[in-house]
């Protein structure tokens, strides 16, 4: 019953093989081994991109970070929903790796952007001359800290007040193969169809060791990424570990087979917490993510039997027993309908 985060599941089996794999002989250092070349090109093929830029690191942060200091100055502001991931915990990176660059925020329901918020927002940056801060990059995260989807619609909105500003579109897509399963789309169709110019392709919360892959879609920002990414000390040598995960998670649609899982045991389990009164959703779960409420009583009950999940604020250990306590619940590929039904039938005793 370990519903902590998708980070703290295992590897998958076929991912240690790969690894095993390649550890064998000598291969060309910097991203010039094969693995790392045959990699690249099956992220092409999946985006339907054939020109596209790709690059692998092995964490989010650095992904998310260097991407988006290659698409603004340091004088200019990124913008992003308050609750994002860039603006809520990755220590500043982005900041740091820009030189500077400021976040503005832009809220929304369901800690989603909304175009019309977005639109307003950058309407009142980008005005003040050299006394304020210029426009740059916007980036929205798929799915969201809150485990809400955007639906290709609300993604293309986005875009095309982006392209109203000529700014350019980053998706942070820690998550995103669920929220393409959840969408039933292509990869192409819900980033660059969509009006998205740089995406980073998570793989470490979907099974892999880590590695994420950030894709341009332009590949003019290809050489200043390289540059950032040697720089920023995350260009690694024996490359190929790196390379070998990405591979074999997109073989036989590896990728996709994961995230059905994790999302097919949320689904599971978002169904059973709806029969529970006493359970009162703060967002509506759409992926892998739940953020739920219930008493402090059933808290602790679960917590004694070995539940592990987030509470997110009070003390669960004293207080009114009938005092309603938010948490979070994440499944990833390795959870199974036991854990699911263990939870609920605990929390329904």
């Amino acid at each position: 019953m370990k519903f902590v985060s998708d980070n703290t599941g295992p590897v998958h089996p076929k991912i240690m093989e790969a690894l095993l794999n390649a550890n064998t002989g000598y291969a060309l250092p910097y991203g010039k081994d094969h693995l790392t070349q045959k990699a690249s090109q099956n992220i092409c093929n999946l985006f339907e991109s054939p020109d596209a830029a790709v690059f692998l690191l092995p964490t989010g942060t650095a992904a998310n970070s260097l991407a988006l200091a290659t698409l603004a100055q340091p004088w200019e502001t990124i913008f992003c929903h308050p609750l994002a991931h860039i603006n809520k915990d990755e220590c500043n990176a982005p900041e740091f790796y820009s030189g500077g660059a400021k976040l503005s925020l832009v809220s929304g329901p369901n800690a989603k952007i909304t175009a019309n918020n977005l639109r307003n927002i950058i309407l009142d940056e980008g005005n003040r001359g050299a006394h304020g801060p210029q426009r740059g990059p916007i980036s929205i995260t798929q799915i969201t800290e809150r485990g809400t989807v955007y639906s290709l619609e609300e993604i293309q909105n986005i875009a095309t007040v982006s392209k109203d500003f000529g700014l350019p579109l980053h998706m942070d897509g820690a998550r995103f193969a669920n929220a393409l399963e959840t969408l039933g789309c292509s990869a192409a169709e819900m980033t660059w169809k969509s009006g998205v110019d740089a995406v980073t392709f998570g793989g470490t919360k979907n099974g892999l060791l880590a590695v994420e892959a950030v894709i341009f879609f332009d590949a003019k920002y290809a050489w200043e990424f390289e540059l950032r990414r040697k720089r920023g000390a995350h260009l690694f040598s024996k490359h190929r570990f790196l390379a070998a995960q990405m591979h074999s998670y997109l073989e036989d649609d590896l990728w996709r087979d994961l995230a059905k899982k994790s999302n097919v045991a949320c689904s599971r389990l978002i169904k059973g917490l709806k029969k529970i009164l006493e359970v009162k959703f703060d967002y509506e779960p759409t992926a892998n993510i739940i953020f739920a409420s219930w008493t402090r009583g059933s808290h602790q009950r679960l917590q004694k039997k070995g539940a592990q999940y987030y509470i997110l604020a009070g003390d669960f250990t004293s207080g009114c027993k009938n005092e309603m306590l938010p948490a979070r619940l994440v499944t990833d590929w390795s959870t199974t309908k036991e854990d699911v039904d263990n939870f609920l039938d605990i929390l329904s005793e």
